[in-house]
């Protein structure tokens, strides 16, 4: 007669191991990334409006130099503070591209913009940022996009490029060019700095970059200053402050956070919120009047983006 095994084996007791709890702790990582992303497009929406405001007292280039400066300070006391290191050699290329891009080229360019463009329209025009993000990132890790990602890219630009066309009459401006070229060296310095923040801790990307055009930064702002002389008003001050502490460092500190940890294809996706939120700025805090192409290219320009992000997963 055959033993009945199971009658006196003991009974499974059912133990937690590390590899059924491993799965947490990304999690935990991909949605405190993403609050940290949403956090950072949230910062950059306003920076349009805050930049709008700025100009009522500042000239283009003070601005840009003032922010900078105030920007350089905040972060060099930070670095300070936290007795940080420099960064490696190897690293200070990726930065210089960085500073190029985020801490010059695009407040620049976009600052130009603005003298004769509305907020709502250069809010739709750089509303191709995150495909052009996707599109530089793609190209920094070799990957190859698949057919539906180029064709939501090119329907995206068109959306994008009709309406420009419409809006000045028949002819890009010269507003229209400096918000193009505002897209291709903030695209790629925020491809450079997420792929940095693997590497390094965000704030520090971004810290480093700002400290880096401090010694070009200040006596830009002196000369600047010299030629176009600033009104200070509580507009013009708050503006300043905001693209300085707000767009300029704490903004892209966790923004640097948030690509490093959920990578820099999703990041981008979060960013098709930027346009819709600065057209809602734009009319709150600027009393700016919509017509009916501007939300509706935004939401054409959101869609095809989003298709573009779902083509690449």
């Amino acid at each position: 007669m055959k033993q009945q095994s199971s009658a006196t084996a003991p009974p499974r007791i059912a133990v937690t191991t590390p590899s059924t709890t491993a799965g947490a702790a990304p999690r935990d990582r991909r949605g405190l990334g993403t609050l940290q992303a949403g956090l950072g497009v949230v910062a950059f929406s306003l920076t349009f409006p805050a930049t709008a405001w700025g100009l009522e007292g500042f000239g283009p280039w003070a601005l840009v130099a003032v922010r900078s400066v105030l920007a350089a300070l905040i972060a060099g006391v930070c670095l300070l503070a936290r007795r940080v290191p420099p960064p490696a050699r190897r690293h200070w290329p990726g930065l210089a591209v960085v500073a190029g891009g985020v801490v010059v080229g695009f407040p620049l360019l976009s600052t130009l913009a603005l003298e004769t463009s509305t907020t709502a329209h250069a809010a739709v025009v750089v509303g191709l940022l995150p495909l052009t993000t996707a599109v530089f990132s793609a190209l920094r890790v070799g990957t190859r996009p698949s057919r539906t990602f180029w064709a939501a890219a090119l329907a995206g630009a068109a959306a994008v490029l009709a309406f420009t066309v419409q809006q000045s009459g028949g002819a890009l401006t010269s507003a229209d060019l400096y918000l193009f070229a505002a897209l291709l060296v903030c695209a790629a310095g925020y491809t450079e700095g997420g792929r940095l923040a693997r590497v390094m801790p965000g704030w520090q990307v971004i810290g480093w970059a700002l400290v880096l055009c401090l010694p070009l930064a200040v006596p830009a702002a002196a000369l600047a200053l010299a030629h176009q002389p600033a009104q200070l008003t509580a507009h013009s001050v708050a503006g300043v402050l905001w693209v300085a502490a707000g767009s300029q460092f704490l903004g892209l500190v966790v923004w640097y956070r948030g690509m490093a940890a959920i990578g820099i294809p999703k990041a981008s996706q979060l960013q098709l919120a930027q346009p819709l939120l600065t057209l809602v700025w734009s009319v709150l805090l600027l009393g700016e009047h919509l017509t009916a192409a501007a939300p509706l290219t935004a939401a054409a320009v959101l869609v095809c983006i989003a298709v573009t992000q779902r083509a690449r997963g």
